[in-house]
Protein backbone atom coordinates (compact mmCIF):
# COMPACT_ATOMS: atom_id res chain seq x y z
CA UNK A 1 0.00 0.00 0.00
CA UNK A 2 1.12 3.59 -0.64
CA UNK A 3 2.50 5.41 2.37
CA UNK A 4 1.26 8.82 3.44
CA UNK A 5 2.72 8.95 6.96
CA UNK A 6 6.30 8.72 8.24
CA UNK A 7 6.71 6.62 11.38
CA UNK A 8 10.31 7.67 12.02
CA UNK A 9 9.56 11.37 11.63
CA UNK A 10 6.62 11.04 13.99
CA UNK A 11 8.65 9.32 16.72
CA UNK A 12 11.29 12.06 16.53
CA UNK A 13 8.79 14.92 16.67
CA UNK A 14 6.52 13.36 19.28
CA UNK A 15 9.21 12.43 21.79
CA UNK A 16 10.73 15.90 21.48
CA UNK A 17 7.36 17.54 22.14
CA UNK A 18 6.65 15.39 25.21
CA UNK A 19 10.11 16.08 26.68
CA UNK A 20 9.61 19.79 26.08
CA UNK A 21 6.25 19.71 27.86
CA UNK A 22 7.51 17.86 30.94
CA UNK A 23 10.36 20.38 31.28
CA UNK A 24 7.81 23.13 31.94
CA UNK A 25 6.91 21.53 35.26
CA UNK A 26 8.88 20.08 38.17
CA UNK A 27 9.73 16.99 36.11
CA UNK A 28 6.26 15.52 36.70
CA UNK A 29 3.77 15.37 33.83
CA UNK A 30 0.52 13.42 33.81
CA UNK A 31 -0.08 12.62 30.16
CA UNK A 32 -3.61 11.49 29.35
CA UNK A 33 -3.65 9.13 26.37
CA UNK A 34 -6.78 9.34 24.26
CA UNK A 35 -7.73 6.42 22.05
CA UNK A 36 -5.92 3.11 22.13
CA UNK A 37 -2.39 2.69 23.43
CA UNK A 38 -2.11 -0.67 21.64
CA UNK A 39 -3.69 -1.74 18.36
CA UNK A 40 -4.72 1.70 17.09
CA UNK A 41 -6.13 0.39 13.83
CA UNK A 42 -8.16 3.54 13.16
CA UNK A 43 -4.97 5.61 12.92
CA UNK A 44 -3.34 2.90 10.80
CA UNK A 45 -6.24 3.00 8.34
CA UNK A 46 -6.48 6.79 8.12
CA UNK A 47 -2.73 7.48 8.04
CA UNK A 48 -1.18 4.77 5.80
CA UNK A 49 2.28 4.13 7.20
CA UNK A 50 1.17 4.60 10.82
CA UNK A 51 1.88 1.40 12.73
CA UNK A 52 -0.95 0.18 15.04
CA UNK A 53 1.48 0.07 17.97
CA UNK A 54 3.30 3.30 17.16
CA UNK A 55 2.45 4.84 20.54
CA UNK A 56 4.33 1.97 22.16
CA UNK A 57 7.41 2.89 20.12
CA UNK A 58 7.08 6.52 21.25
CA UNK A 59 6.98 5.46 24.91
CA UNK A 60 10.01 3.21 24.42
CA UNK A 61 11.85 6.08 22.78
CA UNK A 62 11.33 8.10 25.97
CA UNK A 63 13.42 5.52 27.78
CA UNK A 64 13.29 4.96 31.52
CA UNK A 65 11.33 8.15 32.19
CA UNK A 66 7.87 6.66 31.82
CA UNK A 67 5.42 4.73 33.98
CA UNK A 68 1.83 3.80 33.16
CA UNK A 69 -1.42 3.81 35.11
CA UNK A 70 -4.29 1.91 33.50
CA UNK A 71 -7.84 3.18 34.14
CA UNK A 72 -11.18 1.43 33.83
CA UNK A 73 -14.67 2.46 34.92
CA UNK A 74 -16.47 0.35 37.52
CA UNK A 75 -19.70 1.03 35.62
CA UNK A 76 -18.32 -0.52 32.43
CA UNK A 77 -17.19 -3.65 34.27
CA UNK A 78 -20.48 -4.03 36.13
CA UNK A 79 -22.72 -3.69 33.07
CA UNK A 80 -20.49 -5.86 30.86
CA UNK A 81 -19.75 -3.13 28.29
CA UNK A 82 -18.13 -4.52 25.12
CA UNK A 83 -15.21 -3.09 23.14
CA UNK A 84 -16.31 -3.53 19.53
CA UNK A 85 -12.87 -3.90 17.92
CA UNK A 86 -12.14 -7.19 19.70
CA UNK A 87 -15.64 -8.07 20.91
CA UNK A 88 -14.43 -8.30 24.52
CA UNK A 89 -16.09 -7.08 27.69
CA UNK A 90 -14.10 -4.37 29.44
CA UNK A 91 -12.80 -6.61 32.23
CA UNK A 92 -11.39 -9.01 29.63
CA UNK A 93 -10.14 -6.11 27.52
CA UNK A 94 -8.09 -4.92 30.50
CA UNK A 95 -6.43 -8.34 30.71
CA UNK A 96 -5.71 -8.32 26.98
CA UNK A 97 -4.26 -4.80 27.05
CA UNK A 98 -2.03 -5.59 30.01
CA UNK A 99 -0.81 -8.78 28.33
CA UNK A 100 -0.17 -6.95 25.04
CA UNK A 101 1.78 -4.20 26.77
CA UNK A 102 3.87 -6.69 28.73
CA UNK A 103 4.64 -8.60 25.53
CA UNK A 104 5.80 -5.35 23.92
CA UNK A 105 8.12 -4.59 26.82
CA UNK A 106 5.98 -2.10 28.78
CA UNK A 107 5.02 -3.25 32.25
CA UNK A 108 1.96 -1.79 33.98
CA UNK A 109 1.86 -2.34 37.70
CA UNK A 110 -0.99 -0.01 38.66
CA UNK A 111 -4.71 -0.16 37.83
CA UNK A 112 -7.16 2.60 38.73
CA UNK A 113 -10.90 1.83 38.96
CA UNK A 114 -13.06 4.94 38.71
CA UNK A 115 -16.66 5.58 39.84
CA UNK A 116 -16.52 2.66 42.28
CA UNK A 117 -19.58 2.03 44.47
CA UNK A 118 -18.90 -1.46 45.73
CA UNK A 119 -20.23 -3.32 42.67
CA UNK A 120 -19.89 -7.08 43.11
CA UNK A 121 -18.42 -7.71 39.66
CA UNK A 122 -15.86 -4.97 40.28
CA UNK A 123 -14.88 -6.37 43.68
CA UNK A 124 -14.22 -9.75 42.02
CA UNK A 125 -12.23 -8.05 39.26
CA UNK A 126 -10.16 -6.12 41.81
CA UNK A 127 -9.30 -9.28 43.75
CA UNK A 128 -8.34 -11.08 40.55
CA UNK A 129 -5.97 -8.30 39.47
CA UNK A 130 -4.41 -8.13 42.93
CA UNK A 131 -3.89 -11.89 42.79
CA UNK A 132 -2.00 -11.36 39.52
CA UNK A 133 0.30 -8.93 41.31
CA UNK A 134 -1.13 -5.56 40.29
CA UNK A 135 -1.64 -2.62 42.62
CA UNK A 136 -5.32 -1.72 42.30
CA UNK A 137 -6.81 1.59 43.44
CA UNK A 138 -10.55 2.30 43.50
CA UNK A 139 -11.86 5.85 43.38
CA UNK A 140 -15.27 7.08 44.59
CA UNK A 141 -17.84 9.12 42.70
CA UNK A 142 -17.46 12.83 43.49
CA UNK A 143 -20.88 14.39 44.03
CA UNK A 144 -21.38 17.52 41.96
CA UNK A 145 -18.61 16.60 39.51
CA UNK A 146 -17.67 18.47 37.39
CA UNK A 147 -19.77 21.59 38.02
CA UNK A 148 -19.38 22.19 41.77
CA UNK A 149 -15.92 23.74 41.53
CA UNK A 150 -15.59 24.61 45.22
CA UNK A 151 -16.32 21.03 46.27
CA UNK A 152 -14.27 19.40 43.52
CA UNK A 153 -11.10 21.26 44.46
CA UNK A 154 -11.31 20.34 48.14
CA UNK A 155 -10.74 17.45 50.51
CA UNK A 156 -14.26 16.22 49.72
CA UNK A 157 -13.54 16.25 45.98
CA UNK A 158 -10.16 15.39 44.53
CA UNK A 159 -8.89 15.11 48.07
CA UNK A 160 -11.19 12.10 48.62
CA UNK A 161 -9.53 10.21 45.79
CA UNK A 162 -6.66 7.96 46.77
CA UNK A 163 -3.27 9.34 45.77
CA UNK A 164 -1.22 6.98 43.60
CA UNK A 165 2.52 7.33 44.29
CA UNK A 166 4.66 7.58 41.13
CA UNK A 167 8.41 7.73 40.63
CA UNK A 168 8.92 8.68 36.97
CA UNK A 169 8.72 12.18 35.45
CA UNK A 170 6.20 11.10 32.77
CA UNK A 171 3.10 9.29 34.01
CA UNK A 172 0.98 7.89 31.18
CA UNK A 173 -2.71 7.69 32.06
CA UNK A 174 -4.39 5.29 29.65
CA UNK A 175 -7.53 3.20 29.80
CA UNK A 176 -9.92 0.67 28.34
CA UNK A 177 -11.96 3.33 26.55
CA UNK A 178 -13.81 6.61 26.90
CA UNK A 179 -15.22 7.41 30.32
CA UNK A 180 -12.52 5.47 32.15
CA UNK A 181 -11.80 8.33 34.56
CA UNK A 182 -8.44 9.35 33.10
CA UNK A 183 -8.96 13.10 33.32
CA UNK A 184 -10.28 12.98 36.90
CA UNK A 185 -7.29 10.89 37.96
CA UNK A 186 -4.81 13.33 36.38
CA UNK A 187 -6.38 16.31 38.13
CA UNK A 188 -6.68 14.55 41.49
CA UNK A 189 -2.99 13.60 41.29
CA UNK A 190 -2.09 17.23 40.59
CA UNK A 191 -4.30 18.33 43.51
CA UNK A 192 -2.42 16.02 45.88
CA UNK A 193 0.96 17.01 44.40
CA UNK A 194 0.14 20.67 44.98
CA UNK A 195 -0.49 19.94 48.65
CA UNK A 196 2.99 18.40 48.82
CA UNK A 197 4.62 21.37 47.09
CA UNK A 198 5.11 19.57 43.78
CA UNK A 199 4.41 21.62 40.64
CA UNK A 200 3.15 18.82 38.39
CA UNK A 201 1.48 19.33 35.03
CA UNK A 202 -1.12 17.86 32.72
CA UNK A 203 -1.28 17.32 28.96
CA UNK A 204 -3.34 15.34 26.47
CA UNK A 205 -2.00 12.95 23.86
CA UNK A 206 -4.71 12.40 21.25
CA UNK A 207 -3.91 11.54 17.65
CA UNK A 208 -7.16 13.01 16.34
CA UNK A 209 -8.39 15.48 15.38
CA UNK A 210 -5.34 16.92 13.60
CA UNK A 211 -5.35 20.44 15.00
CA UNK A 212 -3.79 22.32 12.05
CA UNK A 213 -6.02 20.75 9.35
CA UNK A 214 -9.43 22.16 8.46
CA UNK A 215 -12.43 20.85 10.35
CA UNK A 216 -13.81 19.57 7.02
CA UNK A 217 -10.60 17.76 6.07
CA UNK A 218 -11.34 14.05 5.39
CA UNK A 219 -8.93 13.02 8.17
CA UNK A 220 -10.88 15.02 10.75
CA UNK A 221 -14.21 13.92 9.32
CA UNK A 222 -13.00 10.33 9.67
CA UNK A 223 -12.49 11.09 13.37
CA UNK A 224 -16.07 12.39 13.59
CA UNK A 225 -17.28 9.21 11.91
CA UNK A 226 -15.28 7.04 14.33
CA UNK A 227 -16.94 8.83 17.25
CA UNK A 228 -20.39 9.22 15.69
CA UNK A 229 -21.88 7.26 18.58
CA UNK A 230 -20.47 9.90 20.97
CA UNK A 231 -21.55 12.83 18.83
CA UNK A 232 -18.07 14.37 18.64
CA UNK A 233 -17.75 17.32 16.25
CA UNK A 234 -14.51 18.83 14.99
CA UNK A 235 -14.72 22.61 15.14
CA UNK A 236 -12.69 25.79 15.26
CA UNK A 237 -10.96 26.34 18.60
CA UNK A 238 -12.17 29.87 19.48
CA UNK A 239 -9.85 30.11 22.51
CA UNK A 240 -6.79 29.47 20.32
CA UNK A 241 -7.91 31.98 17.71
CA UNK A 242 -8.53 34.66 20.36
CA UNK A 243 -5.24 34.06 22.21
CA UNK A 244 -2.88 33.58 19.28
CA UNK A 245 -4.80 34.77 16.21
CA UNK A 246 -4.10 31.30 14.83
CA UNK A 247 -6.63 28.88 13.35
CA UNK A 248 -6.70 25.48 15.03
CA UNK A 249 -9.38 22.82 15.43
CA UNK A 250 -10.38 20.62 18.31
CA UNK A 251 -13.40 18.55 19.19
CA UNK A 252 -16.52 19.96 20.77
CA UNK A 253 -16.27 18.32 24.20
CA UNK A 254 -12.82 19.78 24.93
CA UNK A 255 -13.91 23.20 23.66
CA UNK A 256 -17.17 23.15 25.63
CA UNK A 257 -15.41 22.04 28.81
CA UNK A 258 -12.32 24.24 28.53
CA UNK A 259 -13.56 27.11 30.70
CA UNK A 260 -14.45 24.62 33.42
CA UNK A 261 -11.19 22.72 32.97
CA UNK A 262 -9.15 25.93 33.17
CA UNK A 263 -11.06 27.04 36.27
CA UNK A 264 -10.27 23.75 37.99
CA UNK A 265 -6.60 23.89 37.01
CA UNK A 266 -6.26 27.53 38.06
CA UNK A 267 -8.03 26.80 41.35
CA UNK A 268 -5.60 23.96 42.08
CA UNK A 269 -2.55 25.95 40.98
CA UNK A 270 -3.55 29.04 42.98
CA UNK A 271 -2.81 27.15 46.17
CA UNK A 272 0.88 27.38 45.31
CA UNK A 273 0.68 30.73 43.50
CA UNK A 274 1.44 28.95 40.25
CA UNK A 275 -0.76 30.16 37.39
CA UNK A 276 -1.64 27.54 34.79
CA UNK A 277 -0.72 28.87 31.34
CA UNK A 278 -2.97 26.88 28.99
CA UNK A 279 -4.97 29.38 26.95
CA UNK A 280 -6.85 26.93 24.72
CA UNK A 281 -7.80 23.25 24.44
CA UNK A 282 -5.23 22.98 21.63
CA UNK A 283 -2.56 24.18 24.08
CA UNK A 284 -3.23 21.13 26.24
CA UNK A 285 -2.34 18.71 23.45
CA UNK A 286 1.08 17.38 22.50
CA UNK A 287 0.02 15.62 19.32
CA UNK A 288 2.45 15.88 16.38
CA UNK A 289 0.82 13.34 14.04
CA UNK A 290 -0.13 15.98 11.49
CA UNK A 291 3.50 17.02 11.11
CA UNK A 292 4.44 13.47 10.10
CA UNK A 293 2.07 13.35 7.12
CA UNK A 294 4.27 13.09 4.04
CA UNK A 295 1.58 12.66 1.37
CA UNK A 296 -1.67 14.37 2.21
CA UNK A 297 -3.54 13.05 -0.84
CA UNK A 298 -2.91 9.43 0.16
CA UNK A 299 -4.20 10.17 3.66
CA UNK A 300 -7.23 12.01 2.25
CA UNK A 301 -8.27 8.98 0.24
CA UNK A 302 -7.60 6.61 3.12
CA UNK A 303 -9.74 8.80 5.39
CA UNK A 304 -12.63 8.70 2.92
CA UNK A 305 -12.44 4.91 2.89
CA UNK A 306 -12.58 4.92 6.68
CA UNK A 307 -15.73 7.05 6.63
CA UNK A 308 -17.40 4.50 4.32
CA UNK A 309 -16.22 1.63 6.52
CA UNK A 310 -17.58 3.27 9.66
CA UNK A 311 -20.91 3.96 7.99
CA UNK A 312 -21.26 0.30 7.00
CA UNK A 313 -20.32 -0.77 10.52
CA UNK A 314 -23.02 1.43 12.05
CA UNK A 315 -25.43 0.06 9.48
CA UNK A 316 -24.63 -3.48 10.62
CA UNK A 317 -25.06 -2.50 14.27
CA UNK A 318 -28.47 -1.05 13.44
CA UNK A 319 -29.41 -4.36 11.85
CA UNK A 320 -28.35 -6.24 14.99
CA UNK A 321 -30.16 -3.81 17.26
CA UNK A 322 -26.97 -2.69 19.00
CA UNK A 323 -26.69 0.68 17.29
CA UNK A 324 -28.72 3.86 17.40
CA UNK A 325 -30.61 5.45 14.53
CA UNK A 326 -29.02 8.81 15.30
CA UNK A 327 -25.52 7.37 14.96
CA UNK A 328 -26.31 5.87 11.57
CA UNK A 329 -27.83 9.11 10.28
CA UNK A 330 -24.82 11.07 11.53
CA UNK A 331 -22.44 8.72 9.71
CA UNK A 332 -24.49 8.98 6.51
CA UNK A 333 -24.42 12.77 6.69
CA UNK A 334 -20.62 12.69 6.93
CA UNK A 335 -20.48 10.59 3.77
CA UNK A 336 -22.66 13.14 2.00
CA UNK A 337 -20.39 15.90 3.27
CA UNK A 338 -17.44 14.24 1.51
CA UNK A 339 -19.59 13.37 -1.54
CA UNK A 340 -18.72 9.68 -1.32
CA UNK A 341 -20.86 6.56 -1.59
CA UNK A 342 -20.63 2.92 -0.51
CA UNK A 343 -19.62 1.83 -4.01
CA UNK A 344 -16.44 3.94 -3.71
CA UNK A 345 -15.14 1.12 -1.53
CA UNK A 346 -13.65 -1.16 -4.21
CA UNK A 347 -14.33 -4.44 -2.44
CA UNK A 348 -18.07 -3.68 -2.30
CA UNK A 349 -18.65 -3.98 -6.05
CA UNK A 350 -16.39 -7.06 -6.28
CA UNK A 351 -18.25 -8.84 -3.47
CA UNK A 352 -21.63 -8.08 -5.01
CA UNK A 353 -20.44 -9.46 -8.34
CA UNK A 354 -19.22 -12.65 -6.62
CA UNK A 355 -22.61 -13.09 -4.97
CA UNK A 356 -24.36 -12.92 -8.33
CA UNK A 357 -21.99 -15.58 -9.66
CA UNK A 358 -22.48 -17.88 -6.65
CA UNK A 359 -23.65 -21.42 -7.35
CA UNK A 360 -27.43 -21.33 -7.00
CA UNK A 361 -27.44 -25.00 -6.04
CA UNK A 362 -24.90 -24.54 -3.25
CA UNK A 363 -27.31 -23.07 -0.75
CA UNK A 364 -24.44 -22.60 1.67
CA UNK A 365 -26.38 -20.03 3.67
CA UNK A 366 -30.06 -21.06 3.64
CA UNK A 367 -30.27 -20.73 -0.11
CA UNK A 368 -28.77 -17.22 -0.17
CA UNK A 369 -26.00 -16.56 -2.67
CA UNK A 370 -23.16 -14.93 -0.75
CA UNK A 371 -20.10 -13.10 -2.03
CA UNK A 372 -16.93 -11.84 -0.37
CA UNK A 373 -14.00 -9.76 -1.63
CA UNK A 374 -10.59 -8.90 -0.16
CA UNK A 375 -8.20 -6.18 -1.30
CA UNK A 376 -4.63 -7.47 -0.91
CA UNK A 377 -1.71 -5.28 0.19
CA UNK A 378 -0.65 -4.79 -3.45
CA UNK A 379 -4.14 -3.52 -4.36
CA UNK A 380 -5.30 -6.67 -6.15
CA UNK A 381 -8.82 -7.84 -5.30
CA UNK A 382 -9.73 -11.51 -4.88
CA UNK A 383 -13.20 -12.86 -4.29
CA UNK A 384 -15.00 -15.88 -2.87
CA UNK A 385 -18.55 -17.21 -2.95
CA UNK A 386 -20.47 -19.73 -0.91
CA UNK A 387 -20.70 -23.37 -2.00
CA UNK A 388 -21.51 -26.77 -0.48
CA UNK A 389 -17.87 -26.86 0.68
CA UNK A 390 -17.04 -23.39 1.97
CA UNK A 391 -18.68 -20.20 3.19
CA UNK A 392 -17.97 -17.14 1.07
CA UNK A 393 -15.59 -15.75 3.74
CA UNK A 394 -13.65 -19.02 3.76
CA UNK A 395 -13.39 -19.12 -0.02
CA UNK A 396 -12.19 -15.50 -0.20
CA UNK A 397 -9.49 -16.03 2.44
CA UNK A 398 -8.30 -19.23 0.78
CA UNK A 399 -8.11 -17.50 -2.61
CA UNK A 400 -6.29 -14.54 -1.05
CA UNK A 401 -3.52 -16.54 0.62
CA UNK A 402 -3.11 -18.77 -2.45
CA UNK A 403 -2.66 -15.64 -4.55
CA UNK A 404 -0.04 -14.20 -2.20
CA UNK A 405 1.79 -17.55 -1.95
CA UNK A 406 1.71 -18.01 -5.77
CA UNK A 407 -0.19 -21.28 -5.49
CA UNK A 408 -2.10 -22.38 -8.61
CA UNK A 409 -5.84 -21.89 -8.40
CA UNK A 410 -6.40 -25.55 -9.29
CA UNK A 411 -4.38 -26.77 -6.30
CA UNK A 412 -6.55 -27.60 -3.28
CA UNK A 413 -4.61 -26.58 -0.16
CA UNK A 414 -7.20 -28.23 2.12
CA UNK A 415 -7.32 -31.96 1.56
CA UNK A 416 -10.73 -33.07 0.33
CA UNK A 417 -10.85 -35.90 2.86
CA UNK A 418 -10.59 -33.36 5.71
CA UNK A 419 -13.47 -31.34 4.31
CA UNK A 420 -15.53 -34.50 3.83
CA UNK A 421 -14.97 -35.57 7.44
CA UNK A 422 -15.91 -32.13 8.78
CA UNK A 423 -19.01 -32.16 6.60
CA UNK A 424 -20.04 -35.54 8.02
CA UNK A 425 -19.47 -34.29 11.55
CA UNK A 426 -21.52 -31.13 11.02
CA UNK A 427 -24.38 -32.58 8.99
CA UNK A 428 -24.84 -36.17 10.10
CA UNK A 429 -23.55 -36.22 13.68
CA UNK A 430 -24.18 -32.68 14.95
CA UNK A 431 -27.33 -32.32 12.80
CA UNK A 432 -26.35 -28.92 11.47
CA UNK A 433 -28.35 -27.15 8.77
CA UNK A 434 -25.24 -26.54 6.63
CA UNK A 435 -22.20 -28.71 6.15
CA UNK A 436 -20.01 -26.10 4.47
CA UNK A 437 -17.01 -24.84 6.46
CA UNK A 438 -17.10 -21.44 8.14
CA UNK A 439 -13.88 -19.45 8.40
CA UNK A 440 -12.92 -20.67 11.87
CA UNK A 441 -13.31 -24.29 10.74
CA UNK A 442 -11.48 -23.57 7.49
CA UNK A 443 -8.42 -22.20 9.29
CA UNK A 444 -8.24 -25.32 11.48
CA UNK A 445 -8.63 -27.59 8.44
CA UNK A 446 -5.88 -25.63 6.68
CA UNK A 447 -3.53 -26.12 9.63
CA UNK A 448 -4.14 -29.88 9.53
CA UNK A 449 -3.54 -30.00 5.76
CA UNK A 450 -0.19 -28.26 6.22
CA UNK A 451 1.13 -31.46 7.83
CA UNK A 452 1.29 -33.15 4.43
CA UNK A 453 1.12 -30.28 1.92
CA UNK A 454 3.99 -27.80 1.70
CA UNK A 455 1.90 -25.37 -0.31
CA UNK A 456 -0.73 -25.33 2.43
CA UNK A 457 2.05 -24.48 4.88
CA UNK A 458 3.23 -21.66 2.63
CA UNK A 459 -0.31 -20.29 2.50
CA UNK A 460 -0.60 -20.30 6.29
CA UNK A 461 2.35 -17.93 6.47
CA UNK A 462 0.41 -15.49 4.28
CA UNK A 463 -2.42 -15.09 6.82
CA UNK A 464 -0.60 -12.35 8.74
CA UNK A 465 -0.49 -10.26 5.57
CA UNK A 466 -4.28 -10.03 5.62
CA UNK A 467 -4.15 -7.83 8.73
CA UNK A 468 -5.64 -4.39 7.99
CA UNK A 469 -6.75 -5.46 4.49
CA UNK A 470 -10.19 -4.31 3.33
CA UNK A 471 -12.88 -6.98 3.02
CA UNK A 472 -16.57 -6.84 2.14
CA UNK A 473 -19.29 -9.47 2.33
CA UNK A 474 -22.80 -9.30 0.94
CA UNK A 475 -24.47 -10.87 3.98
CA UNK A 476 -24.32 -10.99 7.76
CA UNK A 477 -21.43 -13.28 8.80
CA UNK A 478 -22.39 -16.14 11.11
CA UNK A 479 -20.61 -16.68 14.42
CA UNK A 480 -17.87 -18.95 13.09
CA UNK A 481 -17.06 -16.55 10.26
CA UNK A 482 -17.14 -13.52 12.58
CA UNK A 483 -14.69 -15.19 14.98
CA UNK A 484 -12.24 -15.98 12.19
CA UNK A 485 -12.42 -12.48 10.75
CA UNK A 486 -11.71 -10.90 14.14
CA UNK A 487 -8.60 -13.08 14.50
CA UNK A 488 -7.33 -12.09 11.07
CA UNK A 489 -7.92 -8.39 11.87
CA UNK A 490 -9.26 -7.39 8.48
CA UNK A 491 -11.39 -4.30 7.93
CA UNK A 492 -14.66 -6.08 7.22
CA UNK A 493 -17.90 -4.47 6.08
CA UNK A 494 -21.21 -5.99 5.06
CA UNK A 495 -24.13 -5.34 2.73
CA UNK A 496 -26.63 -7.03 5.05
CA UNK A 497 -29.96 -5.32 4.55
CA UNK A 498 -31.89 -3.56 7.28
CA UNK A 499 -35.57 -4.49 7.60
CA UNK A 500 -36.64 -0.83 7.32
CA UNK A 501 -34.10 0.33 4.76
CA UNK A 502 -35.56 1.62 1.49
CA UNK A 503 -34.05 2.13 -1.94
CA UNK A 504 -33.04 5.68 -1.11
CA UNK A 505 -30.86 4.33 1.73
CA UNK A 506 -32.82 6.31 4.32
CA UNK A 507 -34.30 5.05 7.55
CA UNK A 508 -38.09 5.02 7.58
Amino acid sequence: MNTGFSTEKYIELQTKEIKNRVSKFDDKLYLEFGGKLCNDFHAARVLPGYEPDLKIRVLKALGNHVEIIYCVSAKDIQKGRIRQDFGLTYDKQVLKDLADLTEKGLRISTINISLFQGEEAVVRFKKKMEFFGYKVYSQPIIEGYPLDLKKIVSKKGYGSMTYIPTSKPIVIITGAGGGSGKMALCLSQIYHDTGMGINSGFAKFETFPIWHLDADHPINIAYESATADLGDIVMLDPFHLKSYNQIAVNYNRDIENFDLMKSIMDSIASKTNHVHNYKSPTDMGVNMAGRAIIDENICREAAKQEVIRRYLRYRKEALLGTGKKETLIRAENLMQKLKIKVEDRRVVIAARKAAKEADQTGKGNKGVCCGAAIQLPDGKIVTGKNSPLLHAESAAVINAIKTMANVDDEHHIIHKKIIDNVNILKKEILKGTSESLNLDETLIALAISANFDEKAGACIHMLNKLSNCDMHVTHLPVEGDEAGLVKLRMNVTTDAELPNWNSDRKLN
